[in-house]
């Protein structure tokens, strides 16, 4: 299926920005919304919340509509943060960060005090993205494993990207290009998945 114009569901600029920079290497008019949907993502699945969020703003702007829903799962911590990893500094598990700076200086900080003293390190980011077409769609994924550091390090990127060091590269996430991290990442990994699947004509 050829789709060239796509909307997405996302209010967080930088994401916005990661998938804008993927998605316009196969030539597809990348939209955002004039305004955020506040959208309750109440699944309890990375999948379930990116489906949720699809269909709220297909419902809104009547186009089609990318939606992801992702985060970071550290096999120690029980998988959280997991589909809470946007707010995890004010979830029970653990107890709750204090926000001093930014969402993301809480959420990483809570994950690093969580860690201390746990020799097994090893993680992963998971992307879903949900397409909606209205009476249509499908749903890509993409996996990044790596492992937690002790630190952040770096300042590129964006979220957890500054503790999680991908699998094989002796840098964190956030010490990587655009076009490196773009090669690796869960995001870019699903993106290039459901590319795949469209040009197979699966809709």
């Amino acid at each position: 299926m050829e789709l060239k114009r796509i909307l997405l569901a996302t209010g967080n600029p930088k994401k916005a920005e990661e998938m804008k920079r993927l998605l316009e290497a196969y030539s597809m008019q990348v939209e955002v919304p004039e305004e955020e949907i506040n959208v309750e993502e109440v699944g309890s699945s990375f999948l379930e919340n990116a489906y949720i969020k699809a269909q709220a703003y297909y419902e809104r702007y009547r186009m089609p509509i990318l939606a992801d829903d992702s985060g970071l799962v550290v096999y120690a911590l029980d998988g959280y943060p997991g589909v809470f990893s946007s707010r995890f500094y004010q979830h029970q598990y653990g107890g709750k960060e204090e926000v001093k700076t930014s969402k993301d200086d809480a959420n990483i900080r809570k994950v690093l005090r969580l860690m201390q003293g746990i020799e097994n390190r090893k993680a992963k980011f998971v992307a879903f993205l949900v397409l909606s077409l209205g009476d249509a769609g499908c749903w890509a994924k993409g996996e990044c494993e790596g492992s937690i550091l002790p630190e952040p390090r770096g300042s590129q990127g964006f979220g957890y990207d500054p503790i999680f060091q991908p699998e094989g590269i002796q840098k964190s996430m956030a010490q990587l290009k655009p076009e490196e991290k773009d090669l690796i990442s869960h995001r870019g990994k699903a993106i290039r998945n459901l590319i795949k699947i469209l040009r197979g004509g699966k809709l």
